[in-house]
């Protein structure tokens, strides 16, 4: 993964990340959305995510992943249990309406420029079905998080912005939830 630096890419890659996604992280981020039907999930690098969803999700899951030895490791490791595309999620290669559920975990901040973020917002929200709902969580800028992300592409999504920034890419009904190091976000597609 070109563009997180040695430290990072051990991070996510650990057992303790794995635990922390599985007992925290995704069990705050998705707290009252419903994952029954067809999902994707944009960015799952390692997967530590992906698998929590693998038992999660009621439906299909799909996941994008940019980096393509990454998506090369998880399709190999899911064995077509799950349909791993490789691509942009900032142009991503599918279909309008494809989804029930897009779902994102602590990776919008390695998304090269607000404007990709936008456009991946944008691109989120022509996937879904109507009344789909787009949710996960990232960290919030600071010293600790910038310090992990060192030689990292690193751009933050100031949480203050979102909600506008949701509804430019055609959703509505954002919510935004703040902890100290992390927040949470939901919008539905009209």
């Amino acid at each position: 993964m070109t563009s997180m630096n040695r430290y990072h890419q051990w991070l996510c890659n650990s057992r303790m990340w794995a635990r922390a996604v599985e007992k925290d992280l995704l069990p705050w981020a998705l707290e009252g959305v419903q994952l029954d039907a067809d999902t994707l999930e944009i960015g799952p690098g390692y997967g530590a995510t992906t698998r929590v969803l693998e038992r999660r999700v009621g439906g299909r899951l799909s996941v994008l992943e940019v980096d393509e030895d990454a998506a090369g490791r998880l399709r190999t490791e899911y064995g077509g249990r799950i349909d791993v595309v490789h691509g942009d999620g900032s142009a991503m290669p599918l279909p309008d309406g494809g989804f029930d559920a897009v779902v994102c975990f602590t990776m919008l901040h390695h998304v090269p420029s607000p404007r990709q973020q936008d456009q991946l917002f944008a691109e989120a929200c022509r996937v879904l079905r109507p009344g789909g709902v787009f949710a996960g969580c990232d960290g919030r800028a600071g010293r600790g998080f910038r310090l992990i992300h060192l030689r990292d592409t690193y751009v933050p999504v100031p949480p203050e912005t979102l909600p506008d920034r949701l509804r430019a890419a055609g959703f509505h009904d954002p919510d935004i939830t703040l902890t100290h190091d992390n927040f949470r976000f939901r919008a539905v597609r009209p």
